[in-house]
């Protein structure tokens, strides 16, 4: 897929991207905090009011949740979209904002947020790059999170070798002896896609009970009957290395005390995510429990010009659903407008019968008989 966004020197993406360098301030209009689904929608809708964006992000490519935690489970609640992936999701929106030629700052968390005296925005960022913008919009999800690690001593000398905390090549483990951990729905979904691919699919809980959805459990109940997966109660306290170095059995202690050692060869954690606001916490924000008090008319917080949108803002009768995200982009695009253009009135159009916006987005209008 081609598109006119762009990202720094150095950074990936699931798109071939042009790159930007400054060692000056930037000066934008908008500044996107999140490049998962709803932050990529949030540049559709600032496209369309004619702002372009540059967008932020902590992880090193583009999806956000959907693609660090289920690339290729399908989702089932985007409006007109009976079943997409996670990538698929990403990928369609990544083309859909392609004329509006958003540059993508990956691999760094916002550091510094500070109003200036002129009414905009003093922005930094972990890796040096700063910005001047009118407006910020944080779609930021749960916040800058990272896997629950394994607790084991040198264990993580084998990180993203033989051990995972996130499945991003499901093909390597055809064929191999695999070791899952946690009782969530990530471990019990993964443990059910690779029997009959994997030669081996252990799963090891630290008790009998999961927070899975019930009928992953039954699933996985069955599966263990039939002798095609097998389901170990305890927790892991060491790990065995070969004398090359590699990693090829994990310790277990299981519920009667007594250690055992489990051949393997790979090995899979999935026991959450730990979820972090970070320096969002002292930009002056209300926050409750972790999530940023928005109004719902234009979904902005209590410093004018900082929008909130998803998972990481919180109002009544708040749903963390992706099509709730998108609703909330499109009215902070509205809201912040009048900071971006002080002199004009912002009119609703249709990019079903607006020629402007048909102009705007690349496609001729149609012709009405």
């Amino acid at each position: 897929m081609n598109t006119s966004a762009s990202l720094e020197p150095g950074i990936t993406s699931t798109t071939p991207i042009q790159s930007v360098q400054s060692h000056m301030a930037i000066e934008t209009d908008a500044i996107i905090i999140g490049a998962g689904p709803v932050g990529l929608f949030q540049v559709f809708e600032l496209g369309l009011l004619e702002i372009k964006a540059h967008v932020i992000d902590s992880l090193a490519s583009v999806g956000g949740q959907c693609v660090e935690l289920y690339p290729d489970k399908p989702i089932y609640d985007i409006p007109a979209v009976p079943v997409c992936t996670g990538q698929e999701l990403t990928d369609n929106l990544l083309k859909q904002i392609e004329p509006f030629g958003a540059t993508f700052h990956l691999n760094q968390e916002v550091t510094l947020v500070e109003k200036r005296d002129d009414g905009r925005f003093n922005l930094e960022t972990s890796a040096g790059t700063r910005f001047v913008t009118k407006t910020i919009f944080i779609a930021a999800g749960v916040g800058s999170f990272q896997p629950r690690t394994l607790k084991v001593d040198g264990i993580d000398q084998f990180d993203n070798s033989q051990l995972f905390y996130r499945v991003r090549e499901p093909a390597r483990f055809a064929g191999k002896n695999i070791v899952i951990c946690g009782g969530g729905d990530s471990a019990l979904d993964w443990a059910l896609n690779f029997v009959g691919k994997a030669e081996s699919v252990i799963l090891l809980h630290r008790r009998d009970e999961f927070r899975a959805a019930p009928a992953s459990v039954a699933k996985m109940r069955e599966l263990c009957d039939n002798y095609e997966m097998q389901l170990i109660i305890g927790q892991v306290t060491g790990y065995e290395a070969n004398d090359e170095g590699s990693l090829n059995g994990i310790k277990v202690t299981g519920l009667d005390g007594v250690t055992r050692r489990l051949p393997l060869d790979y090995l899979m954690v999935f026991f959450g995510l730990s979820p972090k606001l970070g320096p969002i916490a002292e930009w002056g924000l209300d926050i409750e429990r972790k999530q940023i008090k928005v109004g719902t008319e234009k979904f902005e917080t209590n410093v004018p010009g900082i929008f909130a949108v998803g998972d990481i803002n919180t109002y009544p009768g708040k749903k963390k659903l992706i099509l709730s995200g998108f609703h909330e982009a499109a009215l902070a695009a509205f809201g912040a407008a009048p900071y971006i253009f002080p002199d004009k009135k912002i009119h609703m159009q249709y990019t079903t019968t607006s020629p402007k916006l048909h102009k705007i987005l690349g496609v001729e209008s149609p012709v009405f008989d």
